[in-house]
């Protein structure tokens, strides 16, 4: 590494340290020629592909929007923000990993959709409309029925889809599983 302030062609490092969250390393350098110490900072550049959108455009992949998807469908839920950051970064490694130049907004969408569904039913459910273009009720009440088919785990880990949904225990009354009342 060059030294900022003489141009020495070399420099040492005193010092090397990890950020908080792990992504970045901080190294304390000095040049040996004039004695001057500064501050380098490394991450590593990872690019992520290039988006096809539906009517064949490129674009540059644009993380904000990513993270205005899950804001939006999780708007007015009581989903952290510890989770959706979460849920940002493993559609950020599924993109990773799949090492493609190019990705299809499809492909992104349905991502985001396989995060949506392990966080909360009603923001994948509001998801869904809008990306797979519900024209009726009909569409929505389809949606739900594979929704509820697919996922019988999440049974208790949520709050039901519906209202008055409720959740029978044989040999006693049914109870209202949002406020546990029988």
């Amino acid at each position: 590494m060059h030294c900022p302030f003489c141009q020495h062609e070399d420099t040492r490092v005193i010092d090397s340290r990890l950020s908080e969250d792990g992504s970045t390393v901080r190294r304390r350098r000095e040049c040996p020629a004039c004695g001057e110490r500064f501050n380098t900072f490394e991450t590593a550049e990872i690019r992520l592909p290039a988006v096809i959108k539906s009517d064949g455009r490129r674009e540059t992949f644009d993380e904000r929007k990513l993270r205005t998807s899950f804001e939006r469908a999780l708007q007015k839920r009581a989903v952290g923000a510890e989770a959706i950051d979460a849920a940002l970064r493993a559609v950020l490694h599924g993109l990773r990993l799949g090492g493609e130049r190019e990705v299809p907004s499809l492909q992104i969408g349905e991502l985001v959709m396989g995060e949506l569904k392990k966080l909360d039913q009603v923001a994948y459910v509001r998801f869904a409309s809008v990306y797979r273009r519900f024209e009726d009720v009909q569409a929505f009440r389809e949606e739900i029925e594979r929704l509820e088919r697919d996922l019988p785990a999440l049974e208790g880990l949520q709050l039901p889809l519906l209202d008055g949904e409720t959740e029978d225990t044989p040999g006693k009354p049914a109870r209202n599983v949002r406020n546990g009342k029988r």
